[in-house]
């Protein structure tokens, strides 16, 4: 089988190239390139969106290494139209956003596989050293996605967006092994990047850095409209976020409850009120079950989020969550994701 493997830099990825080359597939690598030197952001080296000279350089010593080519595809404007612009948008709404769902449902498995095919370069599958499982159910006739044996690794809730289509042309080498592992396997096999440090973030900066907002000057308030101090910007500010809300503090603890993008307001209170007992879900996509109208699943509401127990309504494409129990921070504009034990059942975006 003829195989192309998204190729970071990173030990992930340089393992899966070369597990699918020792079981005797055909291996290409390919690397997406996103970073553009005439974007307004500082070098900051770190994370996803940075300079990408080191990683090219760690990309190709893995492809020699392993034996394989090497193709590169330059990204560079669809990364700023499709995930910057996204990433923008949903601050400056008094959103939070979490771009690496954008950048793996649009770019990774979706523009990367076509610019490999652009190139000449025909495959069967394509592979990425995430953290995740993929099944086929032969009675629902649908590719399942299931959380990796390496649960704290599971990166499952980052690929939630993927259609049946792309989940049909997808391997994940590393689905039954942990991160410890992996790191033993690619020092075992020599591999030159077995102990390079991994990207930690989307950005290693200051946000403030790609949104570039001009000061808007708003007013900060309580949950009866009470004027408590002034802000420049929503964007500054996030659900949860306590510290530096009013100069001076106050008596009792505040937090950031909700962002009022209308009237340029953020408003706060105290922690009891972060918790949530219902939210609603928008923009669906079903992965490993058919559309259905209510049901019982486990909600992540974001990555790192203890699942918890639920009951989901939905109409149009909307869900209503239901917790047993009441939830902290639920943040608009991050992604609810609805698991029924180790299978994702779907997802949504919180509104």
């Amino acid at each position: 089988m003829k195989v192309v493997v998204g190729i970071s830099g990173g030990v992930d990825s340089a393992l899966s190239a070369y597990l699918l080359k020792e079981q005797g597939h055909e291996v290409i690598g390919a690397m997406m390139l996103t970073w553009d030197k005439s974007m307004p952001i500082p070098p900051i080296t770190g994370g996803c969106l940075a300079p990408e000279e080191e990683d090219l350089e760690a990309a190709q010593s893995v492809a020699k290494s392993v034996g394989i080519p090497l193709v590169t595809v330059n990204l560079a404007k669809e990364f700023s139209e499709i995930v910057l612009k996204n990433f923008k948008q949903e601050y400056a709404a008094g959103r939070t956003p979490n771009p690496c769902l954008i950048c793996n449902q649009n770019l990774k498995f979706g523009l990367l596989m076509q610019g490999v095919k652009r190139q000449g370069v025909d495959f069967d599958k394509f592979a990425t050293g995430h953290y995740c499982r993929i099944n086929y159910d032969d009675n629902l006739k649908r590719f399942q996605l299931k959380t990796a044996s390496d649960i704290k690794k599971d990166q499952s809730y980052f690929l939630y967006r993927l259609n049946q289509e792309q989940l049909s042309k997808i391997i994940f080498p590393l689905s039954e092994l942990t991160k410890t592992e992996v790191r033993a396997l690619a020092e075992r096999y020599n591999l030159p990047v077995a102990k390079r440090q991994d990207s930690q973030d989307f950005y290693a900066g200051d946000y403030k850095d790609i949104l570039q907002f001009k000061p808007k000057r708003g007013e900060i308030v309580d949950k009866t409209g009470k004027v408590l101090g002034h802000h420049e910007g929503i964007w500054n500010f996030t659900i949860g976020k306590r510290k530096g809300l009013i100069g001076g503090g106050t008596k009792e603890p505040i937090y950031v409850i909700g962002l009022d993008s209308c009237h340029n307001r953020v408003i706060v209170g105290g922690k009891d009120d972060l918790f949530s007992k219902e939210i609603i879900v928008q923009n669906i996509n079903w992965v490993s079950i058919p559309p259905t109208e209510k049901f019982n699943a486990q909600v992540k509401i974001r990555a790192q989020h203890k699942p918890a127990e639920a009951e989901i309504f939905v109409k149009d494409n909307t869900a209503k969550v239901v917790f047993k129990e009441p939830q902290m921070a639920v943040t608009p504009g991050q992604s609810a994701v609805f698991y029924d034990g180790e299978i994702l059942l779907a997802g949504g975006v919180i509104k």
